[in-house]
């Protein structure tokens, strides 16, 4: 299985709610010293902001409406 981090496959709603989402950790982890949590939002926020999840990849899933309809263009051109 090939992972190609230039295709992008987190779409703009799923990008901010990690962002809210891990941002709501890293300040929970500060409050409760729990660096777990801490670590978690951390990833969230990192997916957000390079809008690549390998989780996503590795299922073939993706929030991204443009990245999806080129994979569709680009599974079209092929089968031409």
């Amino acid at each position: 299985m090939k992972f190609d981090m230039t295709k992008t496959n987190v779409g703009t709603t799923d990008r901010l709610i990690r962002f809210l989402l891990g941002a709501l950790l890293i300040y929970g982890a500060f409050r409760s010293q729990n660096w777990v949590s801490g670590v978690i939002g951390a990833v969230l926020i990192g997916t957000a902001y390079l809008r690549v999840c390998p989780a996503y990849k590795a299922f073939g899933f993706s929030t991204d409406k443009g990245a999806a309809d080129a994979d569709t263009k680009e599974l079209t051109a092929a089968g031409k």
